[in-house]
């Protein structure tokens, strides 16, 4: 009997202990859990942003970067997500890469590049600033920027007419041929009747070959300034010729 007593008491310490055991678990893991809650607020409180400097942007001003980075006053330096400020920042159609470096104790430098402006898109009697992918930018509301091709399009209807519109236009940026006229359009139908006007004159563009046909037009240009021609419209939708209309009669 004595023996049985000494084995139940044995098994009461041994539970006695295993509580004991999982309560001081239970208090350290509420300890840790306490002490990194309380270390966490004060962290957040820790190095507040006071400065935000941008560089490189020439488009869009420090208020509205600030405002695409999402970051609220006196966020801490230490918490803030350099992924998260770059990915907001990306959103923008006029933003194309981003480095964002912490400067202890109160600045975080950004440092941006932009889209350059690549044409000018007329939809709806509406102007648009857009990048080479097609992408709007922002409306213009004031004069046409003279050096940016105009492309009168809708680019929300989806066929092949609008990129090959930024095709020509990226041709045109490509040898220089925007910044030397004073106005370009580019009017879209149908591909192969793709059509530009450049300072008044009527060209006829067509589709496919661009940097070569613009090529030819330069050559052909001196030409018509030399002999002084009044052009209606130029043809460049042939392979091996170009059509000179003139006012009143046809050359080739």
């Amino acid at each position: 009997m004595k023996v049985k007593r000494e084995s139940g008491k044995g098994k009461r310490r041994e539970k006695i202990k295993f509580f004991w055991n999982i309560g001081v678990i239970i208090l350290l893991i509420s300890s840790i859990t306490i002490f990194l809650f309380l270390s966490l607020n004060k962290l957040k409180s820790a190095f507040p942003i006071r400065n935000i400097i941008f560089y490189g942007s020439k488009n869009l001003t420090d208020e509205e970067l600030k405002s695409l980075t999402g970051i609220h006053e006196n966020e801490s330096l230490i918490t803030v997500s350099e992924k998260e400020v770059c990915e907001k920042l990306l959103r923008s159609p006029w933003i194309r890469s981003v480095g964002v470096r912490k400067e202890l104790p109160h600045t975080l430098a950004i440092v941006v590049e932009e889209v350059a402006p690549f044409a000018l898109l007329e939809m709806n009697n509406r102007l648009f600033i857009i990048n080479e992918k097609g992408d709007l930018l922002e409306e213009l509301k004031d004069d046409p920027i003279p050096f940016l091709p105009v492309i009168r399009a809708n680019p929300y209807n989806k066929d092949e007419n609008f990129s090959e519109a930024l095709n020509l236009a990226k041709s045109m940026n490509d040898l220089g041929f925007s910044s030397e006229r004073n106005q370009i359009e580019i009017i879209v139908s149908r591909p192969q009747e793709l059509t530009a006007v450049i300072d008044g004159t009527i060209v006829k563009v067509g589709s496919g070959d661009y940097r070569k046909k613009l090529e030819r037009l330069l050559e052909l240009e001196d030409e018509i300034k030399r002999r002084n021609i009044p052009v209606d419209f130029i043809d460049l939708r042939f392979e091996n010729r170009v059509v000179v209309k003139p006012v009143k009669e046809v050359i080739r």
